[in-house]
Parts: C-alpha cells; sequence; structure tokens
C-alpha cells in the first residue's frame, strides 16, 4: 500500500556518521524538528555493486540537496560496524570513502518492515510444519522524500539491479517546493523555471495548446 500522502513511520533507528559516531535518528523528527526535507534512500547491501555506484552519486550532488533545505540520509540493514568498514574502504577498491551523509543501520528491520520494501516473504513448509523465510531480508532500492510536517510526497521502489537517478530527485523536490510556494502544478517533464500550471481546466487546456 502506497504511504503518500501519509505521516512517515515515526521510529528511531540506530545509525552513524562518516566520522564513525553512533547515532539514533528518527527520520520524522529530522524533518519536522528541523523544517527541512528529507531524502531517504535504501540500498540492498554494503560491499555490494551498483549500491556505492549510488551512493557516491547522491554524495555528488550534496551540496545541491542542501541548497534545497532538504537532508539526505542512506539506510540497509547492515550493521553501524560494517557501514563504518565501508566508509573507510577507498573509491577505487569499491568502497565509499568521501560520503558524508548519515547511513541508517535498520539491524532489527522495524523501520524497512514497515515500510514494506523487504525482499522477504513467509512460507509454509509442510515438511517442517512452520513457516520459514524466503529471500534475502534486505530492502529493495526504495526512495521516499518527506516534506517539513513529515508527510511523504515522493516514494518509488526500484529492483535490485537498477540503479537511480539522483537528478530526478532533485526536480522532485523543485516541482514541490514550486506548489508549497506557488500553488500552482507541476505538468510532465517540468523543471525549475518552466511555465507551471492552475489545477484547473482552462489553464491546463491553455498550457496544452502552447506545448
Amino acid at each position: 500500500m502506497s504511504l503518500v500522502g501519509k505521516k512517515f513511520p515515526n521510529i528511531t533507528v540506530d545509525a552513524i556518521s562518516h566520522m564513525g559516531d553512533n547515532l539514533r535518528i528518527n527520520v520524522l523528527e529530522e524533518a519536522t524538528k528541523n523544517n527541512q526535507k528529507v531524502l531517504l534512500f535504501w540500498y540492498p547491501k554494503d560491499f555490494t555493486f551498483v549500491c556505492p555506484t549510488e551512493l557516491h552519486a547522491f554524495q555528488t550532488a550534496l551540496t545541491d540537496f542542501e541548497k534545497r533545505n532538504t537532508i539526505v540520509i542512506g539506510a540497509s540493514c547492515d550493521t553501524n560496524e560494517v557501514h563504518f568498514a565501508w566508509l573507510n574502504t577507498p573509491k577505487n577498491n569499491g568502497g565509499i570513502e568521501g560520503v558524508t551523509y548519515p547511513l541508517l543501520a535498520d539491524t532489527t528491520r522495524n523501520l524497512s518492515a514497515a515500510l514494506d520494501i523487504l525482499d522477504a516473504e513467509w512460507v509454509y513448509d509442510a515438511e517442517l510444519n512452520d513457516e520459514i523465510l524466503e529471500g534475502s531480508n534486505v530492502t529493495f532500492r526504495a526512495t521516499y522524500l518527506i516534506d517539513e510536517t513529515g508527510k511523504i510526497f515522493h516514494e518509488s521502489v526500484n529492483d535490485m539491479p537498477l540503479g537511480r537517478n539522483v537528478n530526478e530527485y532533485l526536480r522532485l523536490i523543485d516541482a514541490y517546493t514550486h506548489v508549497q510556494t506557488k500553488g500552482e502544478v507541476c505538468p510532465a517533464n517540468w523543471e525549475e523555471g518552466k511555465e507551471a500550471m492552475n489545477a484547473d481546466r482552462l489553464s491546463t487546456a491553455a498550457y496544452l495548446s502552447q506545448n
């Protein structure tokens, strides 16, 4: 079930900073108490293949997110210790050295289960006469954009092999901010500086006649 339009779950999770400080982060509170938007992206595992390309891509765009009053947080089900080992592994050896935003360590899977983004399913095993867990029990590539009130205004989930386009999240933040500040709606392929519309039939007709 989609969580768009709903409050982000009020769950506090272990996390680590790039300096190795153990943290406790509540994403909902990060948004509401700091009056900032939050981009939370989940990836399957540390020390894998597509994952470091994404973490470095978000790091490259970090200043662009900060200019948009947006906090970036990464997340997986790995431990803080594994996160820190990866943070200290050089980029040219598949590591994420140089990443400076915090990483959630959802080892309990409380938050990822609440978001329903785990590759896991309980199935009945007749031989054992019990249920067993099938799947990797790690998260898909899920991404959440949360506004200053804690409301989720975007969610997306990619399968494991499919890396994300970081620029699309910048565009979505720009569009949502435009809606917040201007009261207009943003048509397909809208980008900052382009024409938006009023939410009525005449405005839509006028836009379509010009595009």
